[in-house]
């Protein structure tokens, strides 16, 4: 009895041990240049938004960390509504239409159950017809290899490793578990534009050169948060409500200022 006892306390005291480690054992922040492919899961309406509304959006590949800690695909993306101006025609004759906007805020990313802090800006996004686009091959006797074209060109041929610009040249490697490559600098139409990286991220649907917004008509990108407010992304129209459809995508890219510990 007694020893049964005692076997019983250690099992317990190994228990606690062991999760008193777990919990203290915080996630690795993410380096500066990290790009992360998401998809956005649920709608954004500047008509019906409200300031504090969850973002719903998951990875759409895996994502190399530091010391070759890797994020699933699906990882969960955490995020809020700053605010939304909703869309309402001005009848007026020469009446200056009121802007519909949509301001977000990206918050963390979830690691094994893990919040670990982002500080991001958003590279590109691409709206759903865009994104499904860049999944299809195209029907044509000229390719008979069932390749696709990433949002910003670059080309991807199932039997080949190697993924190429319009240009022809190798800009990344498609690998188990998603497209890889260098980033390459450009301004596209975002207001602060893109960087360069000379470390291999995870591109998704996204070519290395992908910068600004694809698909999304009468919109104007306001702010990436890559300057000003860090993780927070402003977007305007003038001829329609500000919306961000469910299965758009996005690729953000961490800056410099990403120097936070995990928090749960």
């Amino acid at each position: 009895m007694i020893l049964k006892s005692f076997f019983a306390v250690a099992i317990f005291t190994a228990n606690m041990a062991f999760s008193q480690i777990a919990t203290a054992t915080p996630a690795q922040p993410l380096p500066p240049a990290t790009t992360i492919p998401i998809v956005f899961t649920k709608s954004i309406d500047a008509n019906h938004v409200h300031a504090g509304d969850p973002i719903m959006a998951k990875t759409t590949q895996l994502v190399i960390l530091a010391d070759e800690h890797v994020l699933p695909a699906g990882s969960q993306i955490v995020g809020h509504v700053i605010a939304g101006t909703p869309f309402t025609f001005d009848p007026t004759p020469y009446a200056k239409q009121r802007q519909s906007t949509l301001e977000l805020q990206f918050d963390a990313i979830v690691d094994h159950g893990n919040k670990i802090p982002l500080s991001v800006y958003v590279r590109a996004i691409a709206d759903p017809l865009s994104s499904w686009d860049a999944t299809k091959p195209k029907s044509t006797d000229l390719d008979s290899l069932s390749t696709t074209t990433q949002i910003g060109g670059d080309l991807v041929t199932p039997s080949q490793s190697e993924v190429r610009s319009q240009e022809d040249d190798v800009v990344g490697y498609k690998r188990r578990g998603g497209v890889f490559a260098h980033l390459i600098a450009a301004k596209g139409n975002s207001p602060d534009g893109c960087d360069a990286s000379d470390t291999e991220q995870s591109m998704g649907i996204f070519s290395a050169s992908a910068c600004g917004l694809y698909g999304f008509p009468d919109t104007t990108f306001v702010r990436s948060g890559r300057s000003g407010a860090t993780s927070t992304i402003l977007l305007e129209s003038r001829r329609r409500p500000m919306k961000i459809y469910s299965k758009s995508n996005a690729l953000l890219e961490v800056t410099d200022g990403d120097m936070h510990l995990a928090v749960r």
